[in-house]
């Protein structure tokens, strides 16, 4: 099984999400990340979806979300030719002792602290799922009090763009 990216464009409509995300549940897909919001053209939402399986379950999706009305354009974004990123905000346990300890760590990863106590960081971070994970597996034993994940957004490298055609 892989890991697929699909780009949607959509209606910016109210229900047009539940309708998309309804679809997967109704044919027994599982989205492993989901993010959406509105392009530079406001009546225009893009949905980043992510899915893990194999050419043919990625082949039934695309037929699935053409059928819908709202669906514009889909297309399948090829690992080696986008950029995809996600956030993580993590609120991580420290004594006096440990601070900078996790605050080493960060610097390494390139992450914000955005919030501090006496007790805690919280933690910003925005990469791909591999610096995520990794980011996360480093600071686990330090004892994890919270975490927020997004799902991943993406965009084709160069010249290549998902848009209408006019």
């Amino acid at each position: 099984m892989e890991r697929y990216t699909l780009s949607v464009l959509v209606e910016n409509r109210a229900g047009v999400l539940s309708r998309v995300v309804g679809l997967f549940s109704r044919r027994g897909f599982n989205i492993e990340s989901l993010s959406v919001g509105p392009t530079q053209d406001t009546k225009i939402s893009r949905i980043t979806i992510e899915v893990f399986g194999d050419e043919l379950l990625l082949e039934q999706i695309s037929k699935q979300l053409s059928k819908l009305i709202d669906v514009i354009k889909i297309k399948t974004l090829r690992s080696a030719e986008i950029v995809k990123r996600g956030l993580v905000l993590v609120k991580v346990k420290v004594t006096p002792k440990t601070r900078s300890e996790v605050m080493e760590i960060t610097n390494v990863f390139r992450a914000n602290i955005v919030d501090i106590s006496t007790s805690t960081l919280v933690i910003e971070l925005t990469g791909g799922n591999g610096k995520l994970n990794a980011f996360l597996e480093m600071i686990e034993p330090y004892g994890i009090e919270e975490i927020a994940k997004t799902g991943m957004t993406a965009l084709e490298r160069g010249t290549n763009t998902l848009k209408l055609d006019k």
